[in-house]
């Protein structure tokens, strides 16, 4: 896979698992909407995706070390795969309970960046189980904060 477009792949899947996750336990802990979660996934894989791809493309292209080609293969990448992630989290919401679809999403985000980690960890010759606990750690963290966030809202709220 091209440099450019692996760069696209790797930001898209983590920023797509770990933004959609936090959205959705957030949403699900204020609203218990089903509703509003399907919503916030939808929001986040069009703007969000539009957003981390422009900020790929700046960013590749701060560092004057790129073609206008490269930059452009790691923007789109970007935006496809942050799309595509983001929105692979409302099958579980169609398809289940909300509280069931909120636990398949969370197994489903973390299976994706554990394989993700896994595999990267191994291209780069260190330690996976190393690359994987971190990369979980900051997904479970960013779940417990954001569940909790929501339980407030929810508590000021209504």
């Amino acid at each position: 896979m091209k440099r450019s477009i692996k760069k696209g792949f790797g930001f898209g899947l983590t920023s797509g698992v770990i933004t959609t996750l936090g959205m959705m336990v957030g949403l699900n802990a204020s609203t218990h909407s089903k509703l509003a979660v399907i919503g916030g996934i939808i929001a986040i894989a069009i703007a969000d995706a539009f957003s981390d791809a422009v900020g790929i493309h700046i960013s590749e292209e701060s560092e004057n070390k790129h073609t206008p080609r490269e930059i452009w293969e790691a923007t789109f990448s970007t935006f496809l795969f942050k799309f595509l992630f983001a929105l692979s989290f409302v099958v579980p919401v169609l398809a289940f309970k909300l509280y069931v679809a909120i636990g398949v999403s969370v197994i489903w985000g973390l299976g994706l960046i554990t394989i993700f980690s896994y595999h990267m960890a191994r291209e780069q010759g260190v330690k996976p189980y190393k690359v994987v606990l971190e990369h979980v750690g900051i997904v479970v963290l960013v779940i417990i904060i954001t569940h909790y966030v929501g339980k407030w809202v929810g508590i000021l709220c209504c």
